[in-house]
């Protein structure tokens, strides 16, 4: 998260809470600080500069089932703004990288899957883009490599499952793609996305 949220919180409410690492102005250079959705919590971490593999420091968590709600908000720059709306009435505004996907998720809309719980074209289209990744990178990153590793998948509702593709470059770097298949395989573009 880059910018510091603008929330709405009476004294003694969940959105006062969170933790100061939140304002950029605060935190020390290079400083981060990450948004964790787990099947269980929203997670907020603090990532040092130049920390390598060391632990983030836990800031702040909450259980998953006492965040009342989340939105995308209209005329954020990148499309990257989400309300968080908590049971007791505050809500903090906050910048993400994937808003799309923490809302959907927070709100039961995303779910995890496997290839065992797809259709039999979805997984032939995925076999198809692992080893054809559609993908166009500039001469200095390199080629792209077929995919070795197991997409992440997520199925919406309407069946549309969303694939996100770790594709490997010959200079040892990764592009991550993403496609939204039908039941038939098809590329769509889902309503979230409108």
């Amino acid at each position: 998260m880059d910018d510091f949220p603008v929330m709405w919180a009476a004294p003694d409410t969940t959105a006062r809470t969170l933790p100061w690492q939140l304002d950029p102005a605060r935190q020390p250079k290079g400083y981060r600080t990450e948004l964790v959705l787990t099947d269980r919590r929203l997670v907020i971490l603090g990532v040092e500069s130049g920390a390598g593999l060391a632990p983030a420091q836990e800031l702040w968590s909450l259980p998953k089932e006492d965040v009342a709600g989340a939105e995308r908000m209209k005329f954020s720059e990148g499309a990257a703004d989400v309300r968080l709306r908590f049971p007791d009435g505050s809500w903090a505004r906050l910048q993400v990288s994937d808003a799309a996907k923490l809302t959907a998720r927070l709100s039961g809309g995303r779910r995890p899957v496997t290839e065992a719980d797809i259709t039999p074209e979805q997984r032939a289209r995925i076999h198809v883009l692992m080893a054809d990744p559609p993908l166009s990178v500039p001469h200095s990153l390199g080629t792209v490599l077929p995919v070795e590793e197991a997409p992440e998948l997520e199925r919406l509702t309407g069946d549309i499952v969303v694939v996100h593709l770790r594709v490997p470059l010959s200079n040892g770097s990764q592009q991550m793609i993403t496609r939204y298949l039908d039941p038939s395989g098809a590329d769509v573009v889902p309503e979230e996305n409108r």
